[in-house]
């Protein structure tokens, strides 16, 4: 007996003798396989035979025919010269024949293909070249489950190895397990239609059934009558596996008719199931707490207006939200008081800091200096016309190079700071520049002259739009009110 029979025929005799005389998987499923076994290789190409693993997808198009997609890998020696590893593989696109209707407990099968070989070994290139291949197979169905097969295959894979004349014949035997996915049991469904005059082969047990097996549905809720326990649902309804409507957001209004069916528990709803929201500050009315909140406030979960800074001005509506507690604000919720650092501004056209800090020797901000920048950052949002050049200055200690590339760095983070906390700052309306230690305002002779040095300073580059804005306001006593803007064409 062959080496192929010695492997084959045991297996067959197993799968037979455990295989139920019942029907298949039938239609269109996708079928897949692993299996292994031996790789006999052609003696011309004193390759050794070795195990080998083979793997494959297909879809059963039709009852005689079945596209695979399949890989075969072998890894092995070369038996000349000496013993070197040697791999083998071939990926293909296979035609399979079934020989009888592939839905039987036991389908032999042929089996033509053409892919991809490759052979390799550490002392050559890699050797690609297109390969046919033919094979023969049985499947048989496995220890009663009618989707497991048992996949016996011999199958001959032409390929030319390397310096061959002519093409290799490489025998591959294996035996594995084949599932097959999707498809449909060809088996009674107990509806009192036989299968060959039933066109609904799947009835559940319970549904009734027209003359052609098919099964009625009433109300059109998708449950069939027999196992509908609410027969009559309004059309559109969803329902449950009893045929009953369902309500997952408990608004009286049925899913599947409910066009806005996420509505959370409480909210009021119209006639469609969407709820309603009155000043439209996205908390639902019978949620909202504040129902009247005016048009543009950010509000709190229970629909309730913010104030973060306590001004008075909602937020949303407030256009300087992080005013400093006790100012008098507008209408706007800006600050009609000029703070100290603001009358510097306007009185020098500048603002010096000495109190903005850094980690040593880097550009990273440290988070006292934070409040610092925010004051100034509050005060540009209200100077939008003004150009401002954020100056950079060091003490004398470093080198020259080292303090100017160092002053640069360190403003660049001041920047980005302020456009990052206070995006309604205009990016163009800063500038950043280190200056290093080339503009002291006093000797580098001890360490108090040396801590004015380093400094930042935000100077008004368009002196003469200042100048106007200068005219157009005075400073107020918190009992004033601000005055008419007479600067304003009306």
């Amino acid at each position: 007996m062959s080496w192929w029979k010695r492997l084959f025929v045991p297996a067959l005799l197993a799968a037979s003798a455990v295989a139920p005389a019942q029907a298949q998987i039938g239609g269109h499923p996708f079928e897949v396989s692993a299996s292994a076994g031996i790789n006999r290789f052609d003696a011309r190409d004193f390759i050794k035979d070795g195990p080998v693993f083979v793997s494959t997808l297909g879809y059963r198009w039709s009852d005689g025919l079945t596209w695979e997609g399949s890989f075969t890998g072998t890894k092995t020696t070369l038996q000349r010269p000496g013993e070197i590893d040697h791999e083998w593989s071939y990926t293909s696109l296979d035609a399979r024949l079934t020989l009888r209707d592939p839905a039987e407990h036991a389908t032999p099968y042929l089996l033509v293909g053409f892919g991809m070989g490759r052979s390799l070994d550490a002392t050559r290139p890699i050797l690609r070249a297109g390969a046919p291949s033919v094979g023969a197979g049985f499947l048989v169905s496995l220890l009663g489950n009618s989707r497991a097969y048992l996949r016996l295959q011999a199958r001959d894979v032409m390929f030319r190895e390397r310096d061959a004349i002519a093409f290799s014949h490489h025998l591959a035997a294996t035996a594995g397990i084949q599932w097959a996915l999707r498809g449909r049991p060809k088996d009674q469904d107990l509806d009192g239609v036989r299968n060959w005059l039933d066109r609904c082969p799947d009835t559940p047990i319970g549904a009734k059934v027209d003359a052609t097996g098919c099964p009625r549905d009433s109300d059109g809720d998708g449950v069939f009558d027999g196992l509908d326990k609410c027969p009559d649902t309004p059309r559109g309804c969803k329902v449950d596996r009893a045929g009953c409507p369902t309500d997952a957001d408990g608004d009286g209004v049925c899913d599947g008719t409910d066009k806005c069916a996420d509505t959370p528990k409480g909210a009021t709803v119209d006639a469609t199931g969407c709820p309603h929201d009155a000043d439209g500050d996205g908390v639902l009315d019978g949620l909202d707490k504040c129902p009247n909140t005016p048009a543009g406030a950010t509000v709190d979960a229970t629909g309730c207006p913010h104030d973060a800074d306590g001004d008075g001005v909602l937020d949303g509506l407030d256009k300087c939200p992080n005013t400093p507690a006790g100012l008098k604000v507008d209408a706007n919720g800006c600050p009609v008081e000029f703070t100290e650092r603001e009358t510097e501004l306007l009185d020098t056209g500048m603002i010096r800091l000495s109190n903005v800090n850094f980690e040593t020797a880097k550009a990273d901000l440290l988070p006292e200096s934070f409040p610092v920048l925010d004051e100034v950052g509050a005060i540009l949002l209200k100077w939008p016309q003004l150009k401002i050049e954020i100056g950079g200055h060091t003490d004398s200690r470093g080198s020259v190079a080292y303090n100017q590339k160092l002053s640069e760095a360190r403003m660049g983070s001041v920047k980005n700071y302020l456009v990052t906390k206070y995006p309604a700052l205009a990016n163009a309306q800063l500038t950043a520049k280190g200056y290093g230690e080339l503009r002291p305002i006093a000797p580098n002779n001890n360490a108090l002259n040396m801590a004015k040095n380093r400094r930042v300073e935000f100077v008004v580059q368009n002196k003469d739009v200042l100048k106007k804005e200068v005219e157009k306001r005075r400073l107020l006593q918190k009992t004033e009110t601000a005055p008419a803007d007479t600067t304003q064409k009306h």
